[in-house]
């Protein structure tokens, strides 16, 4: 067997130094990125949330959607279910009022309605809120707000959003906060 041993000389010092210097700084490269990758995942997360408000004082009862995020929510699909079986918003021109005066028609008698769609498409930018319907009431008109209430309460719904990077979310009537999909 051949002996070889290796003669260090400062050329070769140095070339094994270059080498080693640069193969860390690739796996620090590689470390750095992927940090960039989960903080940009981080930072463009959309959490919406349906809320109400009952104003008695000023005559306003609204139902909002806000997205409490830090990256907007781009909705999907909004259904409902209705006597057992899941309804597209679409069959009701994506208005959500549409669908509750399908349900109750004396809701049909408030006077001061203002709506929105709630259509495919429709980006919520983060820490904002997009007004579903906004009702303006009187006195004689506080027994329909009741009975409005109490249908939302009954009214089984549920709203899947997607965030810019394609990752799935579903709020429902039960949900104490999105749940991711896929």
């Amino acid at each position: 067997m051949a002996n070889f041993k290796i003669k260090w000389n400062s050329e070769r010092i140095l070339s094994m130094s270059a080498m080693s210097i640069s193969f860390i700084t690739l796996v620090i490269f590689i470390y750095q990125t992927n940090l960039m990758s989960k903080q940009n995942y981080l930072s463009i997360l959309p959490y919406l949330q349906i809320s109400t408000s009952n104003n008695t004082a000023e005559g306003t009862f609204s139902v909002d959607i806000s997205n409490h995020g830090v990256g907007p929510a781009i909705i999907e699909s909004v259904k409902s279910e209705m006597q057992g079986e899941f309804l597209d918003l679409k069959e009701y021109h994506d208005y959500f009022w549409e669908l509750l005066v399908s349900q109750d028609s004396i809701l049909d008698s408030l006077k001061s309605v203002s709506t929105s769609t709630l259509n495919k498409g429709i980006a919520i930018p983060a820490n904002t809120t997009y007004n579903i319907f906004k009702v303006n009431f009187t006195e004689e008109d506080r027994p329909k707000i009741l009975r409005l209430i109490e249908l939302l309460e009954r009214i089984p719904y549920e709203i899947r959003y997607k965030s810019i990077q394609n990752e799935h979310w579903v709020i429902n009537e039960t949900s104490e906060g999105p749940q991711k999909l896929d």
